[in-house]
């Protein structure tokens, strides 16, 4: 299935206009990844999503939730048309995803760091059960600012999770006020398989998703743009938590059609 990327772009700059809530540039900085990912690379079942036999996806950054919510509804574990309840009050979509609600989620996340220590206790869990499956996490680069991050980098190197991956998001959102430097260098020193990537060339990132090591973990840096194809988005921080106008959805959906 190739669903137009720019479909996916418009559905999420949609759905944040009847509460103006979301974080509509974390979402599309992260959309050719978690795209590529469950559409080339994930093995998963929609209509049991709770199936041993199926690679785990966490989205540890849950404010580009969109992202995932659009992704998971193009590969039918729900209808497209229910994202346009997404955070109002009867909704099962929320500003970060909640897996006791939303077919697909692995984790409820949004609370920052969280993610990638939930994905080692998954891929060991897996290990011991000898499931051979993958799990990916997706990490923002701010995100790498907390201890807990590297806590879980050591516990994953020193039982050579062959089965995990970490994907960073490197927006450079947090650059302003801390420069994260060689994130890639920094895995790599914990132990890791690392590299870098294009975060927006789709061929890039199949490859990188598809390589394991068999010694050690994987982790992916991809160097993204916030808020990639919406001009007056990217790199923008006025834009992180904002909806847009009437006139400017129409100027954005233009753009994007």
């Amino acid at each position: 299935m190739r669903l137009p990327l720019n479909q996916l772009k418009r559905q999420i700059i949609t759905a944040t206009t009847v509460t103006k809530e979301g974080h509509i540039p974390s979402a599309l900085s992260i959309l050719d990844i978690v795209w590529v990912l469950y559409d080339r690379v994930m093995r998963f079942h929609p209509k049991n999503p709770k199936s041993d036999d199926r690679d785990r996806f966490i989205l540890s950054k849950g404010h580009g939730s969109l992202a995932l919510y659009s992704v998971l509804a193009a590969k039918g574990f729900f209808p497209a048309s229910e994202l346009e309840q997404y955070c109002t009050f009867k909704s099962r979509f929320g500003g970060h995803p909640d897996s006791n609600k939303v077919p697909g989620v692995e984790a409820s996340t949004g609370s920052l760091g969280h993610g990638l220590p939930f994905g080692v206790g998954v891929a060991m869990a897996l290990r011991i059960r000898k499931i051979d499956r993958r799990v990916f996490v997706l990490v923002g680069d701010a995100e790498c600012n907390e201890g807990s991050i590297w806590e879980a980098t050591l516990l994953a190197a020193h039982h050579g999770l062959s089965n995990l991956t970490c994907i960073v998001d490197y927006n450079h959102s947090t650059d302003r006020a801390l420069g994260m430097g060689d994130i890639a260098a920094k895995f790599d020193s914990f132990g890791w398989s690392a590299v870098k990537i294009n975060g927006h060339d789709a061929a890039a990132i199949e490859n990188a998703l598809r390589q394991r090591n068999p010694n050690r973990p994987t982790a992916i840096v991809a160097e993204t743009i916030k808020g990639h194809g919406v001009k007056q988005m990217e790199n923008n921080p006025a834009w992180h938590h904002r909806s847009p106008s009437k006139e400017e959805l129409e100027s954005m959906l233009q753009e994007l059609a």
